[in-house]
């Protein structure tokens, strides 16, 4: 039994039991009296809880509940948990549905906002709410896992999209579900041709590692490649019973990522996130993103600077090893995809020679070639063609020469020149 647990209402609670994933669910602190019970309210905080909770509802597990040090009103953990009545406070700029999700869905359920890849939500349930959920729109509405019959349609859509080759399956938290249909899923998944990877976006090893059971890993573990991002956002959740669970995911050969959000109050420091990012790798986890906090209403009183997350990355590159320097993204809202956010190492450049500069502040040259035309091999002239017709979007018909010139759809411009008709 952990330290901390023997400071907790659930100190007499059978190993057991407490190892048991559906009790961890089951036993969740879902209200102002049982949060009360574990942690030590102001008066004021009392009052504005329940006002909270008609915003998002509150959910957390027991484990996760016995990291908060009670003693500690900021404890990070606390922070993430815990509703505060600043969630009360939206902005005239929050947006319910930041990523444009709903208008992005071909079928109920899938959101597709790239040519290869997409999404399918298999639950709106999670084990722990977390306070800056950017999907507080669904989260935890009916906290229950979406039915069969929306998921084939899913899948149905994905058969007959042939650029489709990357499936990350979400929620809600995706392993909150059984392990039935977990397989389910899986099967579904590698029943499709083209489909050529599968990922799962969870935060149980971090909230509730019991979930990461023996046999979930065999399941997982039959139907490769299967990848996995996790949400660890501070040091204090790596624990000896997140790591066992990172441990049997590896073992079962699932390649681990770690997705993080920048949360003010949480890990708004640049030392915090060296440490959390190097610790991850201790633990077989890569860091992968550092998220800005979306504009979700309600989580104004998360978000940092964009300025912050910049200076993260200063203390990360070159003063850590690049396994632990993540890409640090702006979920672009209206459904333009992550854009990454990177200090400027170019400074300029020439015809003949780029001049950068490092992590320390050191200015250097790199020369370009005297012959600076590049062709794509003999080799690799069909492989080019086919990929070509499987993807034209973006950047790529400048590159290609299909176009001179991507514009918006409506400008001022683009008005008059059309008014003017063909004169």
């Amino acid at each position: 039994m952990s330290d901390t647990r023997k400071k907790t209402p659930w100190k007499d609670v059978p190993e057991e039991q407490w190892n048991d994933w559906r009790w961890q669910i089951a036993n969740r602190i879902t209200t102002r009296e049982a949060l009360e019970k574990i942690l030590p309210l102001a008066p004021e905080e009392a009052q504005v809880l329940d006002k909270s909770l008609n915003r998002l509802r509150m959910a957390i597990t027991p484990y996760y509940a016995s990291l908060i040090d009670p003693e500690n009103p900021d404890d990070p953990i606390r922070r993430q948990a815990v509703p505060t009545i600043a969630e009360t406070d939206i902005k005239d700029y929050d947006l319910l549905d930041q990523q444009a999700e709903v208008h992005h869905s071909p079928v109920p359920g899938l959101t597709q906002l790239y040519p290869d890849r997409g999404i399918i939500l298999v639950t709106d349930q999670c084990s722990m709410y977390c306070r800056h959920c950017t999907r507080r729109r669904m989260a935890g509405e009916t906290d229950r896992p979406f039915s069969r019959t929306q998921m084939e349609a899913c899948f149905d859509y994905i058969r007959k999209t042939p650029t489709f080759r990357d499936l990350l399956f979400t929620g809600g938290d995706p392993f909150t579900v059984d392990d039935d249909t977990i397989e389910w899923l899986l099967k579904e998944a590698s029943s499709i041709p083209h489909l050529e990877i599968v990922r799962f976006g969870t935060r149980t090893p971090v909230v509730m590692p019991q979930r990461i059971t023996d046999n979930l890993c065999r399941i997982l573990e039959k139907y490769p490649p299967v990848w996995l991002n996790t949400h660890f956002n501070h040091p204090n959740e790596i624990t000896p019973e997140s790591k066992a669970a990172c441990d049997r995911l590896a073992r079962a050969g699932v390649p681990l990522g770690n997705q993080s959000v920048l949360l003010k109050g949480v890990n708004d420091c640049p030392y915090i996130f060296r440490e959390l990012n190097q610790k991850l790798l201790t633990i077989r986890v890569r860091p992968y993103y550092i998220y800005q906090c979306d504009l979700s209403p309600g989580i104004e009183h998360f978000r940092t600077a964009v300025a912050k997350g910049i200076q993260i990355m200063e203390y990360l590159r070159g003063h850590t090893s690049g396994l632990a320097v993540p890409y640090f993204i702006i979920d672009s809202p209206g459904g333009g995809g992550k854009i990454p956010i990177l200090p400027n190492y170019l400074v300029s450049m020439s015809d003949r020679k780029v001049i950068l500069r490092n992590y320390e502040g050191t200015f250097t040259t790199y020369t370009e070639p005297e012959d600076k035309i590049s062709h794509c091999p003999e080799h690799c002239a069909g492989f080019c063609e086919r990929q070509r017709a499987l993807s034209r979007e973006g950047m790529i018909p400048l590159f290609e020469g299909d176009r001179v010139a991507l514009q918006p759809e409506t400008t001022a411009r683009k008005r008059r020149t059309e008014g003017q008709g063909n004169s």
